[in-house]
C-alpha cells in the first residue's frame, strides 16, 4: 500500500489522494486504525435503557466493526458497557432488551454478574486455573454524555478532546431534557465512499452553487470553520430570515446572530446544534461505494421547527447525496490524481485529511 502524506500546510496540501477513495484496501485498514481507535455515539439512554429494562444490545457501528455489546444498568444505576461475547464458547448472550439481576449464557449456563464479573459455570469444578481474569466479560471504554452514551473499542484519545469544545458553544442547553423525535429521525443511503461525504460536510464552499435557499439565509462571507484536535466547528450567520440562539451574556459568541453549530467528530459523526433542537448525523461505511447516513433528530423547541437554516433538512441532504455521488464518479477517473485546498474556506477538509492521513500510516 502507498503510503498516505497531507502536508501540514494547507497553502501547500493536496487532498487525499483518489487511490485512498477507490482501493479497497484502504477501506478495509480504516476499520482497525481509524473507526476501532474513536468514539462512537450509540444512542441516548432513555432508549437503549427502557425504564422496565436494565440490560441492551448493541451491534457497534454495524455492519463495519460490528462490534457485539451490551449496556448494563447494575442496582445502584450505574451504566457499564460489556461485551456480548461469552467468554467459554463465544456465544451472543443478549438477543433483545431486558430486565435481569445477572447474566446467563443460554448455551451453556456461564453465569457473570452486571459488572461482568465470572460468576459460575456447570461441569468445571475439575478445570485447573480457573476462573481466571480472562473468563469475565471485556468492559468497553464508555462516557455518558447529556444523557447521551458514547463507546470506543480502543480510543486514542480521550472523549473530553471532543467534547470540552462542543460544550463551550452548546454548555447552555439543557441537552439532556431534549426529546427525540422518530418521526424526524431518517436514514439515507448514498452510493460513495463514506469520506467524500464527510468531505463535502466539512466546508461551506459549496453552500451557494449547491444550496440556493440555504444560502439566502445565511451571511456567507461570515461563515466560520474553527479547528480542534479531533473535531471542528462551522459556524452559520443569520442574514436576518433565520432564527438564531438566544446566548447567554457569558456566552463566547454573545452578540452574534448564529443560525446554526455545525459539530463534526471524527471520523463519522455530525452533532447540528439549531434553535429547534439537535439533529445527530453518524456516517456508516457499508463498503467501500456505498454508505449509510442516519439523522436521529431531537427537539428542544417545536416553535421553532420547519423554518431557517435548520428547516429543510431532507432538501438539504438531497442536494448533499447529488454532488458527493457525481463526485464519487468522478474520483475514479483515470485523469484524476488530487486536488488544492482552497486554504479559507476548506480548513475544515484538510485537517479531516490530516488526521486520517496520521491515523493510517501512525496507527
Amino acid at each position: 500500500m502507498k503510503k498516505i502524506h497531507v502536508d501540514k500546510d494547507i497553502t501547500k496540501a493536496q487532498t487525499l489522494p483518489a487511490f485512498f477513495y477507490t482501493n479497497p484496501a484502504y477501506f478495509e485498514i480504516s476499520k482497525v486504525n481509524i473507526f476501532e481507535k474513536c468514539w462512537h455515539w450509540v444512542g441516548d439512554l432513555h432508549h437503549l435503557l427502557s425504564p422496565v429494562n436494565n440490560v441492551s444490545p448493541v451491534n457497534l457501528l454495524s455492519p463495519l466493526l460490528d462490534e457485539p455489546i451490551m449496556v448494563v444498568k447494575n442496582q445502584k444505576g450505574a451504566i457499564k458497557c460489556l461485551s456480548n461475547v461469552c467468554t467459554h464458547r463465544a456465544n451472543i448472550m443478549v438477543h433483545q432488551p431486558q430486565q435481569t439481576k445477572q447474566l446467563v449464557c443460554a448455551y451453556h449456563g456461564r453465569r457473570f454478574d452486571l459488572e461482568g464479573n465470572f460468576k459460575s459455570m456447570p461441569e468445571f469444578d475439575s478445570a485447573k486455573n480457573f476462573p481466571s481474569p480472562c473468563d469475565d466479560l471485556h468492559t468497553y471504554d464508555s462516557h455518558i454524555w447529556m444523557e447521551n452514551l458514547f463507546v470506543s473499542i480502543a480510543p486514542a484519545f480521550p472523549i473530553e478532546k471532543i467534547l470540552a469544545p462542543m460544550m463551550q458553544r452548546i454548555g447552555f442547553l439543557p441537552i439532556h431534557n431534549f426529546k427525540f423525535d422518530p418521526s424526524r429521525s431518517k436514514t439515507y443511503r448514498v452510493n460513495s465512499h463514506w469520506a467524500l461525504y464527510c468531505d463535502n460536510y466539512l466546508e461551506g464552499f459549496h453552500i451557494p452553487f449547491v444550496h440556493q435557499d440555504l444560502n439566502q439565509q445565511i451571511e456567507y462571507e461570515q461563515y466560520e470553520t474553527l479547528l480542534f484536535e479531533y473535531s471542528n466547528l462551522q459556524i452559520a450567520y443569520s442574514n436576518g430570515s433565520s432564527d438564531i440562539f438566544v446566548l447567554p451574556q457569558d456566552h463566547v459568541d454573545y452578540g452574534k446572530r448564529i443560525a446554526a453549530y455545525y459539530f463534526w467528530v471524527f471520523p463519522n459523526m455530525m452533532f447540528n446544534f439549531y434553535p429547534w433542537g439537535l439533529s445527530i448525523n453518524v456516517v456508516t461505511p457499508l463498503t467501500a461505494e456505498k454508505t449509510k447516513v442516519n439523522f436521529y433528530s431531537y427537539v428542544y423547541d417545536e416553535s421553532k421547527l420547519d423554518i431557517g437554516v435548520g428547516g429543510d433538512l431532507d432538501k438539504v441532504e438531497r442536494e448533499d447525496e447529488f454532488v458527493v455521488e457525481s463526485v464519487f464518479k468522478g474520483i475514479q477517473s483515470k485523469q484524476y490524481t488530487a486536488g488544492r485546498f482552497s486554504p479559507t474556506m476548506e480548513k475544515g477538509v484538510h485537517h479531516f485529511h490530516c488526521l486520517m492521513a496520521d491515523f493510517i500510516d501512525n496507527n
